[in-house]
């Protein structure tokens, strides 16, 4: 919520601070996609039938974040947009 503030009160255009948000957007993108493959990497070495649940729970992490991975494009794609119409 502060950050969002932020961003209304922010000295920056219009345009700059969608480039900004834009970046910062991609990073975490870039961020969601290790944590994903790893996640999928450390469930797929699991040595032992005791870590089920810790591959249950792996299961879940990653299914949030490519919820998340979604949701960072779908922000991306609407920077972008107006980007192209401003």
């Amino acid at each position: 919520a502060g950050a969002a503030v932020g961003l209304l009160y922010a000295p920056e255009t219009g345009r700059e601070t969608r480039s900004w948000l834009s970046y910062q957007l991609e990073r975490y993108r870039s961020v969601l996609a290790d944590l994903t493959e790893s996640l999928v990497t450390s469930r797929d070495n699991a040595p032992s039938s005791a870590q089920r649940e810790g591959q249950r729970v792996i299961q879940d992490a990653k299914t949030k974040a490519e919820q998340l991975l979604g949701d960072v494009d779908q922000l991306i794609s609407q920077i972008n947009s107006r980007r192209l119409t401003n």
